[in-house]
C-alpha cells in the first residue's frame, strides 16, 4: 500500500467515526441544518489539505472539530438568504420533545463563546478543562461560562428541571437533552470520497490563482516599464557656471561718473524741509556715494547750507 492509500484510509476512517456526530454539533450551534453539513465538510476538507499534520495530532478529531466550530460560529452566515432561517426539529422521526423548538432557541439566544462552551461540555462530554483548552480560555472563565448558560435555560424552560439540581444533574440533563434535540434532525454529511475531491479541486484551484496573479502582475510591470514615457530631462545649467562679461557703468557725457539714484536736484519737491531728506538719503545711500566726486559733495553741502535761509 503506498502513502497515499494509507493516508486516505486513515482520512476515510476519521470521516465515518466522527461526521455525523460533527455535524450534529455543528446544528446545536447553528440552528441551520445546511450550515452544519457546510461546516463538516469544511472541516474535514481542511484537515486533507493539512494531513500530514493532522495525522500526527494527539486529538486528530478535536483539530477537526476546531475547524468546524469556527466555520459555523462565523456571523456571515446571516447575509445569505438560504442559510439565514434556523431549523425546527423534524417532528416526524418521533424524537422530538414538546419543549426541543424552546430549547434550540434558547440556545441559539447564548453568545457565541456560552453556546460553545455548552455544547463542548454538556453536549460533547468533555471535561472541564479539555472544554477550557478548546476554547482558548481559563480554566474558571470556562466554568463561569458554563454556569451562565445554564442559569440562562432554567430561567427560561423551568420545565427542564434543571433548578435545585447539583451541576452534574445538570449536565446529565441537558446533555440527553441536546442530544435528542440534534437527532431529531434529518442531516447527512457529505461522503469522504466527495470531501477529498473537493480538497483537491480547492488546492488546484488556489494554485492557479497565485500563479495567474503573479503573472498579471508580471505582466503589468513590464507593460508599465516598456510604455511608460521618459520624463527625464537634463539638468539646468547652474548660474554661476555661466561666463559672464564684466559691465560698467555708463559714464555721463561729460566723462563724469554716472549720476546715483536717489540723489535729487536743488528745488525737488519730493525733498522734505529741514534737510531730512538729505540725511537720510545720505545714510542709505553712503556706500554709493562713496568715490563720487568732489565737486559733487560740495554741492550738496552748498544745498544743505542754504535751505534753512530759504525757509
Amino acid at each position: 500500500m503506498t502513502p497515499h492509500d494509507q493516508a486516505t484510509a486513515a482520512f476515510d476512517a476519521l470521516h465515518a467515526r466522527h461526521a455525523v456526530a460533527l455535524t450534529r454539533q455543528a446544528f446545536l450551534l447553528t440552528g441551520r441544518p445546511r450550515v452544519a453539513e457546510r461546516a463538516v465538510a469544511r472541516g474535514f476538507r481542511r484537515a486533507w489539505q493539512h494531513w500530514p499534520r493532522v495525522a500526527v495530532d494527539p486529538d486528530p478529531a478535536g483539530w477537526v472539530r476546531a475547524e468546524v466550530y469556527e466555520y459555523a460560529l462565523t456571523p456571515w452566515h446571516r447575509l445569505c438568504p438560504a442559510l439565514r432561517t434556523a431549523r425546527t426539529p423534524d417532528p416526524h422521526t418521533g424524537r422530538a420533545e414538546p419543549s426541543d423548538p424552546e430549547l434550540l432557541a434558547t440556545l441559539l439566544s447564548l453568545p457565541a463563546p456560552y453556546r460553545r462552551t455548552l455544547v463542548l461540555h454538556d453536549g460533547v462530554g468533555l471535561g472541564l478543562s479539555e472544554t477550557a483548552a478548546e476554547v482558548e480560555a481559563s480554566t474558571p472563565a470556562a466554568a463561569g461560562r458554563l454556569a451562565h448558560a445554564r442559569e440562562r435555560i432554567a430561567e427560561r424552560l423551568p420545565e427542564l428541571g434543571l433548578g435545585g439540581q447539583p451541576p452534574a444533574r445538570q449536565g446529565e440533563i441537558l446533555r440527553a437533552r441536546l442530544t435528542g434535540l440534534a437527532t431529531a434532525q434529518r442531516m447527512t454529511p457529505p461522503a469522504a470520497a466527495h470531501v477529498r475531491s473537493g480538497s483537491e479541486r480547492s488546492a488546484e484551484r488556489t494554485t492557479r490563482s497565485v500563479f495567474g496573479l503573479t503573472g498579471l502582475l508580471a505582466l503589468v510591470t513590464l507593460l508599465t516599464m516598456v510604455l511608460a514615457p521618459d520624463h527625464r530631462t537634463p539638468p539646468d545649467r547652474s548660474l554661476s557656471s555661466a561666463p559672464h562679461a564684466p559691465v560698467s557703468p555708463a559714464r555721463q557725457p561729460d566723462g563724469s561718473a554716472p549720476r546715483t539714484t536717489g540723489a535729487h536736484e536743488p528745488g525737488d519737491p519730493r525733498r522734505e524741509p529741514g534737510g531730512r531728506h538729505r540725511r537720510h538719503g545720505a545714510h542709505r545711500h553712503g556706500s554709493a556715494h562713496r568715490g563720487g566726486s568732489a565737486a559733487a559733495a560740495r554741492k550738496r553741502l552748498r544745498q544743505a547750507r542754504l535751505m534753512p535761509e530759504s525757509r
